[in-house]
């Protein structure tokens, strides 16, 4: 099987070999060391001088996580929106009482950091900016560096969705002045599903001490209390922190240098190779186009979910399909974590014969 979905993804044998151990005692000293080797291995990646705090949870959980261990109810926010995930932020936000301003570009563009900083400049109540890195269901990577400037500027706090991004392409969250930068182990980490990664800041843990929003199982301060002795406040998905901990030792291997740069080579191969075949990016400028998820239009008059059927069910090529608004007109090709030039040439060798059997017919 050729997994080229966005997430999850692939993961190397040896990483699964090391998640299928036994269990052993999650309060014990055993796991306390896992868990210390895991969360150096965070700091590491997410560019951070103090831990960053890990949950049994999808990245949407993490999120959930972001938004309740800052905000209160009535507080407002700006949601800034590019696609599917962003507008999944801002529901969060808005199921837990804040109240929330949208700035939403059409699908297939970045935001724009001048009209962010006028946003704010326009409405100084707004507490919270709300943004994604990596828009997965457009294949647009905002341009977060420059966001955080303005916000920082204006003294805001900024809350960053970087689950597709975190580990696959730049995002130092110290260098940059976030504020809550959230990640997920089934992307870029090369590990199962299971558990989400949240950097907080000293100005998010000041918000932190007067946010109201309800929580229990995502309280940040009690997971932070509990990893100070090297446990997690509630039961852990052990079999994914012991494949996390054998992955760390690749990503080490490899630099983070080495790994950024294999993603953006892949990610080349992958615009250039549609392009070659008569077909369309996704993102309007491609100075944005994501190095972890390539969007491409189906051509008009070709049953694009036929074809990614046809992929799957005679050449176990999975290929990503189109969300929201964009199901059925676009497909998706994950190229993060575990993958190499390779993998994405088989699966668009598939696409191409199985498109220019669609045209010819056609």
């Amino acid at each position: 099987m050729n997994l080229r979905i966005p997430g999850p993804t692939p993961c190397p044998e040896e990483v699964l070999a090391a998640g299928a151990r036994q269990m052993m005692n999650h309060r014990g000293p055993e796991f306390a060391q896992i868990l210390r080797r895991v969360t150096d291995g965070l700091n590491w990646v997410f560019g951070s001088s103090t831990d960053v705090l890990s949950f049994t949870t999808s990245g949407t959980g993490g999120l959930e996580a972001a938004i309740v261990n800052t905000l209160s109810p009535g507080d407002r926010v700006l949601s800034v929106s590019i696609g599917s995930f962003g507008d999944r932020f801002k529901s969060i936000a808005k199921a837990y009482g804040a109240d929330v301003v949208s700035y939403a570009t059409e699908w297939g563009e970045a935001a724009d950091p001048a009209v962010i900083a006028r946003m704010l400049d326009d409405d100084p109540s707004i507490k919270a900016v709300l943004v994604t890195h990596n828009e997965t269901s457009t294949g647009v990577t905002n341009p977060l560096e420059a966001i955080a400037r303005e916000v920082r500027a204006r003294d805001r706090l900024i809350l960053v969705d970087a689950v597709s991004s975190m580990s696959s392409i730049p995002c130092p969250v110290e260098r940059w002045g976030l504020d809550v930068v959230v990640s997920g182990s089934q992307k870029g980490w090369m590990v199962p599903p299971g558990l989400a990664f949240v950097y907080m800041s000293e100005r998010a843990w000041a918000a932190n001490a007067e946010a109201k929003m309800p929580r229990f199982y995502f309280d940040a301060a009690k997971t932070r209390d509990s990893l100070a002795k090297l446990q997690n406040p509630w039961t852990p998905a052990m079999s994914v922190y012991y494949a996390l901990d054998k992955a760390f030792e690749l990503m080490r291997a490899e630099g983070l240098e080495g790994i950024f740069t294999r993603h953006e080579a892949v990610a080349n191969y992958t615009r250039e190779r549609v392009k070659a075949m008569g077909l369309k990016l996704v993102p309007v400028d491609e100075r944005y186009a994501s190095n972890t998820v390539t969007a491409v239009w189906w051509p008009e008059g070709v049953d694009g979910k036929a074809i990614s059927r046809r992929a799957r069910e005679e050449f176990g090529v999975v290929l990503g399909g189109g969300q929201g608004k964009l199901e059925g007109k676009i497909f998706r090709v994950g190229h993060l974590g575990w993958v190499h030039q390779a993998d994405v040439a088989e699966a668009l060798d598939v696409v191409e014969k199985l498109l220019a059997e669609a045209r010819a017919r056609v």
